[in-house]
């Protein structure tokens, strides 16, 4: 497909996100129309002007010429005809000729009885409505063109209005779809799109959409139709001179096809710059703790600066190329204007009807019709001017498009069956068979998380998987979920592979707790409410009562009703992880995943969360991922699960893996003389939800 076709292609899709609003678009159309009819009639009242002023004729004396040069085309017409019907042609050929004279002369008959019945209503209707005094006419004339301009103007003003709405309405539809397929996506396409790049998508690229579909349906459809109205009044003046004027129309579309194409290049790589740009901003904010401790501020704008200058140099390129769209046009425009006047001149300064033997008009023209030729031709070229000034942006929009309608195409790997089956009510067994796994990646290989991986769960079991970091120990407990399915292998309940179920089925059995936990920008109880928003106030609450919320709630001045802020930074690590608790306690699932989740809290809240499992655990299939084993988590499990290097290594309990893998021993060891250092470091005290503890408490 070209990329003429796929723009347009693009621009077709958006019909789905219009057509709701149709009834304004048609009603704009409409009033585009009588804009242009406006115009052309406030260009065409050149005529009367003309004869008025210069002339120093009356509206009457005008009409009268009309009216017997209608005569005399007609007398003209018809005593031609009456020569013709007297020839007598022998040979074919001179048979076709005269059939095309006779077809010329019925063609001019027709027209100038139209015009006399034309003339002759005005002179009966509209003549006795106009002053005979010239000044007084030409005032009169002068009034109708400010009542015209108004009408034009009031038109123009709602056809606006109603395309904005259009447009702003399109735009939230759009930007809603693609929001919607984003959630539909699974995590692997989400994290290599990238924050930064789908929030572009989402808001720069959606805005310049907008913008090109209210060109689209204003601009681009008001200017055209006015320039169509000039130039069918010309050709009603004098088809044959107006039909010089367009001769440049072949090589204004050749010229305007390549800067079009150099524009929407330009455009796209401008807006990579911006996605780019949104990326070094995120991470600036995101990690605004680490630039400040580290003295990075330098750098971060060493970095913003260089993007920065990339998206100026992008950016110019549509400066450059967009600045000779206007001069191009105006060019090109006037060089018609020419071809069009310069012949008309001759014809009315020598008296002639054609020049060297071509004939140009019917009849001898008069500077009254030559002017409003000349106005109606500079009135095509207005339209023409404003509609360069938008090609840049139409180009802009094309090229969102390309990047909007690419996000809209994109397709989940993780998707549900046709037929899926019905969940089971009670989880028997767990087992990951022959499971491997691994990450895409855009640039270079990513290497295999998970390579044949055998774990077989029985309900009721807390597992305990360990091993050190980049072991995949997390990405196996991910599979559960279907964040991500696996590359090899499956991963079955009760020996129905987890595919075959329905994902909404699935994760409403499964709850989650990570180590980075990210709360809305909401209240207390609504963070709760998330694990099951059709839960009561009294469910919440006694969610709230098992992970130890409650305990620092108490103390908050509106209670489950306060703000968690941006992330949940108004509160604590230890706090903001028992509310994702919380969270997971309402959902009251068969399989509950812990990711982590207390490697980036104080000890208390360690403490808390670990007595809050112990009896929240009962009855249900637990995974919690880490790195390090305590004596409080160790009361919890009934089994370890040592992973190295994509593969489970051992499993057993705590006794038995110290004396048979050499793994745990080491990831034991290291934590204990980890905690016998900081425990041997004194007297230095650390701030948990509110009370000061020493670090041997801690450790």
């Amino acid at each position: 497909m070209s990329p003429e076709n796929h723009q347009v292609s693009h621009f077709t899709r958006l019909l789905p996100y219009v057509w709701p609003s149709r009834r304004r678009l048609f009603a704009s159309f409409i009033l585009a129309a009588f804009v242009a009819f406006f115009w052309g009639a406030i260009l065409s009242i050149t005529y009367p002007v003309v004869k008025v002023l210069l002339e120093g004729k009356t509206p009457a004396q005008c009409l009268q010429e009309l009216v017997d040069e209608a005569e005399q085309g007609i007398a003209r017409a018809k005593q031609e005809l009456q020569l013709r019907e007297t020839e007598h042609p022998v040979e074919p050929g001179e048979q076709v000729s005269l059939l095309r004279k006779k077809a010329r002369a019925e063609k001019r008959l027709t027209t100038n009885s139209q015009r006399l019945a034309l003339y002759r209503g005005i002179e009966v209707y509209a003549l006795p409505l106009i002053p005979e005094d010239q000044f007084l006419a030409f005032t009169m004339i002068l009034g109708l063109i400010l009542v015209l301009t108004a009408i034009k103007l009031v038109c123009m003003f709602c056809e606006e209005v109603l395309v904005g709405s259009v447009v702003e309405q399109t735009v939230m539809r759009v930007r809603k779809a693609c929001f919607r397929r984003i959630l539909d996506l699974d995590l692997q396409t989400v994290r290599m799109q990238g924050t930064s790049n789908l929030m572009s998508r989402l808001t720069y690229d959606i805005e310049a959409l907008g913008s090109g579909l209210g060109l689209l349906g204003g601009k681009l459809v008001r200017e055209p139709l006015k320039a169509i109205a000039c130039l069918a009044m010309a050709f009603c003046v004098n088809w044959r001179l107006t039909l010089l004027s367009v001769l440049c129309t072949p090589l204004a579309a050749v010229i305007f096809q390549r800067i079009g194409k150099r524009l929407k290049k330009a455009s796209q790589k401008s807006m990579e710059s911006v996605a780019r740009i949104y990326q070094v901003l995120e991470e600036t904010f995101e990690s605004f703790k680490v630039v400040t401790a580290f003295n990075g501020g330098r750098r971060q704008r060493m970095v913003h600066h260089r993007e920065s200058k990339q998206f100026y140099h992008r950016s110019m390129r549509i400066v450059v190329t967009d600045a000779l769209t206007n001069p191009t046009t105006e060019m090109l425009g006037m060089a018609a204007v020419v071809m069009g006047v310069l012949p008309g001149a001759y014809l009315v300064l020598r008296g002639e009807t054609d020049i060297w033997g071509v004939q140009l008009s019917s009849e001898p023209m008069d500077v009254a019709e030559l002017s409003m030729m000349y106005t109606l031709l500079a009135g095509i070229l207005d339209p023409v001017r404003k509609l360069s000034s938008v090609f840049s942006k139409l180009k802009r929009s094309a090229a969102a498009a390309d990047r909007v309608f690419a996000l809209m195409d994109e397709q989940t790997r993780v998707h549900d069956r046709p037929r899926p089956l019905v969940f089971p009510k009670e989880i028997r067994q767990i087992d990951f068979q022959e499971v491997g796994f691994t990450y895409l990646s855009e640039g270079d290989a990513r290497p295999t998380v998970l390579n044949g991986v055998n774990l077989e769960v029985q309900a009721g079991e807390v597992i305990a998987v360990v091993g050190e970091n980049g072991c995949g120990k997390s990405t196996l407990v991910n599979l559960l979920p279907r964040f991500f399915d696996v590359d090899r292998g499956r991963v079955t309940i009760n020996g129905v592979d987890l595919r075959d179920f329905s994902l909404r089925d699935l994760r409403e059995r499964v709850g989650v707790v990570t180590q980075e936990t990210l709360l809305f920008d909401d209240t207390i109880a609504e963070n709760i409410r998330l694990g099951r928003p059709e839960a009561t106030r009294a469910e919440i609450e006694r969610a709230a009562d098992q992970a130890y919320v409650t305990q620092f709630v108490e103390h908050l001045p509106e209670g489950f009703e306060t703000g968690v802020g941006a992330k949940g930074s108004n509160l604590s690590g230890g706090q903001r992880q028992r509310v994702a608790l919380a969270r997971a306690i309402l959902r009251n699932p068969g399989i509950l995943i812990l990711d982590e989740a207390t490697s980036a809290i104080d000890a208390q809240s360690e403490r808390l969360i670990h007595q809050s499992l112990q009896h929240f655990v009962k009855g249900r299939t637990v995974f919690l991922i880490t790195h390090s084993i305590t004596d409080s988590l160790l009361a919890i499990v009934t089994r370890i699960v040592v992973m190295d290097r994509g593969l489970v290594v051992a499993s057993g309990t705590h006794s038995e893996l110290l004396k048979s893998c050499g793994v745990y021993s080491r990831l034991y060891q290291a934590r204990t003389l980890t905690v016998g250092t900081e425990a041997g470091a004194g007297s230095g005290g650390g701030r948990i939800d509110g009370n000061w503890t020493s670090r041997v408490d801690a450790a």
